[in-house]
C-alpha cells in the first residue's frame, strides 16, 4: 500500500515516468520469445507482503504458463500500482483487495482475480518504554502511519475504533516507511508505527521497538479485526479481464502454483528464488529475511481463494473511515473462477 522502493526490471524503470505512459509494458506479443506480454505494477515489490509476484518470476512460472510478465513497482511519491492499473498504464496491479471497493465507489470497475494473502502483513512496532499491548493503549499518545489517508492510516483508525478510541483520543502522524519511520520512533516523535518487513526487522535489530500488535498473519488479523483481512491480490479492470480471459487465466495459474510453493516450502527455499537485493540490504541480512518470513508466512493463502467473510472485513474498515458513501456490489469486486480453474489444472 505504501509508495516505496525503486524499480528493478526494465518495465520498472519506465514506471518512474508513468506520467508519460507505459506503452511498452502493455499486453501484446513479445518478439523475443513469442509469448504474450502482460504488465503488472506491484505496491512495493521487494516487501515481504508482496513477495508472490516476484517469486512466480523467480520460479519461472509465468513463462511455464505462457506469459511474458513485465513486473514494475511503485516508487516513493509516484503513481500507485492500483492507479496505474485503473488508468490503463499497466494491465494488472499487485495491491490490496480493498481498492476494488474504492474504485467502485468512484465509478470504476476493477476486480480481484486472485487473493494471495489473508492479512495486511503489517505489525504495530512500539517503543518498549511506551508499554503498548493494544490499540487501547494509544490513548493520549502519537502513533505513526505511512501517510494520512493511506492504507496504514485506515487500518490504524479502525483498530483504534474497535477499542473504543476516537480520533480525539490519540494522534496520527505521517512518518513514511523505512529509515524515516525508524527515525521517528527512535526520536520519540511517536510511540508506535505500523509497518511491514523488512522495516520490522530493522527496528528490532536497532533495539528501537518491538512488535506489539500483529496484523501480519491471518491469525493476527482475525484477532484484531474480527475476521480475515484480504491483503495482497491481483487486480485488473473488469473490462480488460473480460476481453483477456485466456491471459488472465495464465497469470492466475502461475500465481496459484506460487501460493502452493509458499505453502509447501521453507522460508529459505523461498528466499533462494528472490533477487539478492530483496533479501539482503541496508536494513537486514538474508538470515534476518528468512527468520522474518518464517514468522509471517501464515499471511499467504495456500490456494489463491478469497476466504469466506474476508471482503466484509475490508468493507467494514472502508465504511468506518468514510470511504463508502454508496451501495457496494460486493460480488462484482472479486471472482474465484480463475483460481478454481487454476487449482483444478494443478491437481489441487
Amino acid at each position: 500500500m505504501t509508495r516505496s522502493i525503486v524499480a528493478r526490471t526494465a518495465c520498472a524503470v519506465a514506471a518512474v515516468g508513468l506520467a508519460v505512459g507505459l506503452t511498452a509494458c502493455g499486453s501484446g506479443s513479445n518478439p523475443g520469445n513469442g509469448l504474450p506480454t502482460v504488465s503488472m505494477m506491484v505496491g512495493g515489490i521487494d516487501k515481504q507482503i508482496y513477495l508472490p509476484y516476484q517469486l512466480a518470476e523467480g520460479l519461472g512460472l509465468y513463462k511455464k504458463y505462457g506469459v511474458n510478465m513485465e513486473l514494475s513497482t511503485e516508487t516513493q511519491g509516484g503513481v500507485g500500482a492500483e492507479d496505474a492499473m485503473a488508468s490503463g498504464q499497466v494491465n494488472m496491479a499487485g495491491a490490496w483487495y480493498v481498492h476494488t471497493i474504492d474504485f467502485q465507489q468512484a465509478g470504476k470497475k476493477v476486480i480481484d482475480v486472485a487473493q494471495l494473502s489473508g492479512a495486511p502483513g503489517e505489525r504495530e512496532m512500539c517503543a518498549g518504554a511506551a508499554n503498548i499491548h493494544s490499540p487501547a493503549d494509544w490513548k493520549g499518545k502519537s502513533v505513526g502511519v505511512t501517510d494520512l489517508g493511506s492504507g496504514t492510516d485506515d487500518l490504524t483508525r479502525y483498530l483504534a475504533a474497535r477499542q473504543q478510541l476516537g480520533g480525539q483520543d490519540y494522534s496520527r502522524i505521517g512518518v513514511g516507511d523505512g529509515s524515516t519511520l525508524i527515525s521517528a520512533l527512535q526520536r520519540g516523535r511517536i510511540v508506535c508505527a505500523m509497518t511491514t518487513q523488512p522495516t520490522v526487522t530493522g527496528i528490532e535489530k536497532k533495539g528501537v521497538g518491538a512488535s506489539a500488535i500483529d496484523i501480519a498473519t491471518t491469525a493476527g488479523a482475525q484477532k484484531w479485526f474480527g475476521g480475515v483481512y484480504p491483503g495482497a491480490a491481483v487486480l485488473a479492470q473488469t473490462d480488460w479481464v473480460n476481453s483477456h480471459r485466456d491471459l488472465v487465466q495464465k497469470v492466475v495459474n502461475a500465481l496459484v502454483d506460487t501460493m502452493h510453493y509458499i505453502h509447501t516450502h521453507s522460508a529459505a527455499d523461498i528466499a533462494a528464488h528472490l533477487p539478492p537485493a530483496f533479501v539482503s540490504n541496508g536494513l537486514i541480512t538474508k538470515q534476518d529475511y528468512i527468520t522474518a518470513l518464517d514468522q509471517d508466512k501464515d499471511q499467504f493463502l495456500p490456494d489463491g481463494m478469497m476466504p469466506p467473510g474476508a471482503p466484509q472485513t475490508a468493507l467494514d474498515v472502508d465504511k468506518y473511515v468514510g470511504k463508502v458513501t454508496k451501495p457496494v456490489d460486493m460480488p462484482a469486486t472479486y471472482t474465484n473462477d480463475f483460481v478454481i480453474a487454476a487449482n483444478k489444472a494443478s491437481g489441487n
